[in-house]
């Protein structure tokens, strides 16, 4: 890294890649290339820091996108020749992902770094290129990337995870995050901070995936009990949850309950709950003026601290924190 920062201090211009297959979702694509299109302007040198290029990572180069807007790349990637400096991946709703793995491939041998932004991670995997790496996608894949791709290390709540020379994001937006931390390896904090500002986003966004996820919209049991159980437990958040009291709730031994819910839900009953009033919780930190007391009351806790420790525990960040930064009043 000291070496990429001299290189950028001499005036090297960086060649940043990125590639697009059919469908592509336009926010992964856009995102992070106005981060760099934003520091070109604000970098305050004799010549841009980035070269940028679009290129089409099938034969045609014109590019689709999920949301029906066509693109016209550069090029299309069996064109594409030379060193690169950056690679970049965003998400495509491609059927057939191995189709494009050696396209990936021949790139990425060419290139310093490689990123993908959301389930452009998918796409580098199906290419072997996470193999044995730390990697993250949209909260709402990471399972699946970790159940088809066992080699690859997912960090199911990073906002984006850096591996060596290899960097992944999660889901759309997140790209925005990981392109400025990008940028400010290349070309320090004060140009990252000056792009963050005109963006109008975050630096560097605070606690992960979790608290933009919703904790039932993930959840489909299969069976009706517990779905019915679920929905009951979210309506009372201040009544006696226990694993002991919903599997009564429930008709169900202890054991048997136990089992079953984590089979149909993904996480242990007591898990599950702490899920459901952080996520309560947060959403009154965002629309309420109640204080910490009453919303730990509300939401369940025994305390204000043990409503701070589920809170710090699950979001990664404190409560007066997110409620800073995210309260809509």
């Amino acid at each position: 890294m000291k070496k990429a920062a001299r290189s950028a201090r001499r005036g090297a211009r960086r060649r940043v890649v990125f590639v697009a297959f059919p469908e592509v979702v336009l926010l992964d694509l856009i995102g992070p290339w106005d981060v760099f299109a934003l520091a070109n302007k604000l970098a305050n040198r004799d010549s841009p820091p980035y070269d940028l290029e679009l290129v089409s990572g099938a034969n045609a180069a014109k590019i689709t996108s999920d949301g029906g807007i066509s693109l016209e790349s550069h090029r299309p990637a069996k064109n594409c020749r030379g060193a690169i400096d950056t690679l970049i991946v965003p998400a495509a709703w491609v059927s057939e992902a191995q189709q494009f793995s050696s396209v990936l491939q021949r790139l990425a041998r060419r290139s310093r770094r490689i990123v993908s932004i959301c389930g452009g991670a998918f796409l580098l995997a199906e290419a072997g290129l996470l193999d044995g790496k730390k990697a993250t996608t949209h909260w709402r894949g990471t399972a699946d990337l970790a159940k088809r791709f066992p080699k690859v290390d997912v960090q199911a709540d990073s906002i984006f995870v850096k591996d060596g020379q290899t960097y992944t994001s999660a889901g759309v937006t997140a790209g925005i995050d990981l392109a400025l931390a990008l940028v400010e390896e290349d070309l320090g904090q004060a140009v990252a901070l000056d792009c963050a500002r005109n963006l109008v986003v975050f630096m560097r966004r605070p606690g992960g995936q979790s608290q933009f996820s919703a904790t039932l919209e993930s959840q489909h049991a299969e069976r009706d009990v517990i779905n019915e159980l679920v929905a009951w437990a979210a309506d009372n958040l201040s009544n006696d949850l226990s694993v002991r009291a919903l599997a009564e709730r429930a008709h169900m031994s202890l054991r048997n309950f136990s089992r079953v819910f984590r089979n149909e839900v993904g996480q242990t009953p007591a898990a599950f709950v702490e899920k459901l009033r952080v996520d309560a919780t947060r959403r009154r930190l965002e629309e309420t003026d109640e204080s910490i007391d009453e919303i730990s009351k509300h939401c369940g806790f025994r305390s204000a601290d043990s409503m701070r420790r589920s809170f710090q525990r699950v979001v990664k960040v404190a409560p007066s924190d997110y409620r800073q930064r995210f309260r809509r009043l």
